[in-house]
């Protein structure tokens, strides 16, 4: 009878093991095939992507969808004026990036992609002191266009302004 209880019990404690290994070699790691770039993460088989870059394999810089060149049309201080050209290249790091002519003043000021928390950065701020204006400004990108309320400040004049930057 003893043997029978031994017997039983080998063969139990066997099929336990041989149940507990077919389960775990059953959960396949999600990140398995995933390549996330640009010193993101891999979650749940989902990229968690470094602040400034974005995509799916967080392959792009932030600032690649700012890149580009603008039409814009402002107002100031209830004056709006004539459609002018903005253009935005990008900065040294992926959450940089250079903005020439904003205001109509022909010079070129530095601006920087927030991120909030969010995955993918959609707030430009300038703050920036060049061709002795200082700019102060935030906006938001949507859809190739981006709206800035801004100050800027050349002397004693001080412009508050609203510009609407739509990509060509």
């Amino acid at each position: 009878m003893k043997n029978i209880r031994n017997i039983a019990l080998s063969a139990l404690l066997t099929i336990g093991a041989f149940t507990a290994i077919t389960y775990t070699s059953c959960n396949k790691d999600a990140c398995k095939d995933v390549v996330c770039q640009n010193g993101g993460i891999c979650l749940n088989g989902s990229c968690s992507c470094a602040t400034g870059y974005e995509g799916t394999n967080c392959e792009t810089k932030a600032n690649a969808k700012y890149v580009g060149t603008y039409s814009v049309t402002e107002t100031c201080g209830g004056t709006t004026s004539n459609p002018y050209i903005v253009t935005i290249t990008a900065g040294t790091g992926p959450s940089d990036v250079l903005v020439s002519n904003l205001g109509n003043y022909g010079c070129t000021t530095g601006g920087t992609i927030l991120f909030n928390g969010l995955a993918a950065g959609t707030t430009l701020t300038i703050n920036d002191s060049k061709c002795n204006t200082q700019m102060n400004a935030t906006g938001n990108y949507a859809n190739g266009v981006i709206t800035i309320s801004y100050t800027a400040t050349y002397g004693v004049t001080v412009d508050n302004c609203t510009a609407t930057l739509t990509k060509q």
